[in-house]
């Protein structure tokens, strides 16, 4: 009779721990068709393109990128949470992961969540200034606000410390720290990545949402606020100058208006120390956007968003124009279709997708002062 009642006592223990922990797979798969106009070709000497023509290529990752990942919990008790989060990209199109930064190298945290004072991680994660995506009336598809910056909207960052507050009275505070791991605490050439760090402030209310947000990346050579400089015509396909290593300024809102969002946005990335800059390499950069999307139906969305750049020391400027459209076939598959274009002023070569800077065919930006226009029509399943 005690070993029955000992055995029941044990099995409700087993049920009572697996009830209060979970582990959960997801995933995201995108894919499509891409036509393109604006496209460089025709390489000289020096690799640098000379002419324009057009091509139709299969893409993934255009409306979002395909992804997969899990996620866990572990109730501690008195609303404390262990938590842990592992997620890796992938192309749709290949099968193939990520080239660098591992299997999973969008997220690699664990960590404690609790209801009353917040969440606090230990790893790798999407950097800070990812997380203007919902304020981007495109939710950052691959041909809207990270183009104009290159993907310096886009970074991961490892070695990282950050905490996300609860709600009070409408506002949320989130803090990331990314230590450079070298022996000069802003980097120094002997790790891969410079210190990072940011914090915003958002408030979210039925009518509108607002966040306030600022971030810089250290360049991981020098630990300076000024990536290696590089040379427009000569360089064939690196990041670099302001694109690599800045500080970042972003004020966003969106408003709610039934069936109808509005959002709009300032960034500003700034850099200093700055050597070697050549005409044409810019230091700082302002852009710009507004955006509506109309959600016609529970499955239809309409989207139309204009994106504006400005840039200094004669880098010039740029415009993309983009309409989108979406339909959820169910709560798991969504058909999406983009039309985008971007105009360059005489001096600028911003491409539709997030290009490094050059005039390299490599690159992929139209050459300087010339348009450079897109169709994507793809599907997108959730798990």
């Amino acid at each position: 009779m005690k070993k029955r009642i000992l055995m029941a006592a044990l099995l409700g223990a087993c049920l009572n721990v697996h009830a209060q922990s979970s582990v959960t797979l997801y995933g995201r798969l995108d894919a499509g068709l891409e036509y393109m106009s604006g496209v460089p070709t025709s390489p000289n000497a020096a690799g640098q393109a000379t002419a324009s023509t057009h091509r139709f290529r299969a893409e993934s990752g255009n409306w979002g990128t395909s992804l997969w990942g899990m996620k866990g919990v572990e109730d501690l008790g008195n609303g404390t949470r262990a938590v842990f989060q592992l997620e890796g990209s992938f192309n749709t199109m290949t099968g193939a992961g990520p080239s660098n930064g591992g299997l999973f190298n969008r997220w690699a945290t664990v960590g404690f969540a609790d209801n009353r004072y917040g969440t606090v991680l230990l790893g790798r994660e999407l950097f800070i200034s990812n997380n203007l995506w919902d304020f981007d009336p495109m939710g950052q598809t691959a041909w809207s606000s990270a183009s104009l910056f290159r993907g310096r909207n886009w970074p991961f960052s490892s070695n990282n410390i950050s905490y996300q507050s609860p709600k009070l009275a409408g506002f949320d505070f989130y803090g990331q720290y990314s230590l450079s791991n070298a022996t000069n605490w802003n980097g120094n050439g002997t790790t891969a990545q410079g210190r990072a760090a940011g914090a915003q402030v958002t408030y979210t209310s039925a009518l509108f949402q607002v966040r306030a947000l600022y971030d810089e990346i250290r360049n991981p050579s020098n630990g300076k606020l000024y990536g290696a400089p590089t040379d427009p015509i000569n360089t064939a396909n690196a990041p670099g100058g302001v694109f690599q290593a800045s500080r970042e300024y972003s004020a966003l809102a969106n408003v709610f208006l039934g069936q109808f969002k509005i959002s709009a946005a300032y960034q500003a990335l700034r850099t200093s120390g700055a050597v070697g800059v050549l005409p044409g390499q810019p230091t700082t950069l302002d852009q710009v956007w507004g955006g509506l999307t109309w959600q016609a139906s529970p499955a239809a969305a309409l989207i139309g968003a204009v994106y504006h750049v400005n840039g200094n020391n004669g880098s010039g400027n740029a415009n993309i124009y983009t309409l989108g459209a979406s339909y959820n076939l169910s709560k798991r598959t969504m058909l999406d279709l983009q039309v985008a274009t971007v105009q360059n002023s005489k001096a600028a070569n911003f491409g539709l997708n997030a290009n490094n800077p050059g005039t390299s065919v490599a690159a992929d930006n139209p050459l300087p002062g010339h348009s450079q226009s897109g169709v994507y029509a793809g599907i997108q399943h959730s798990f």
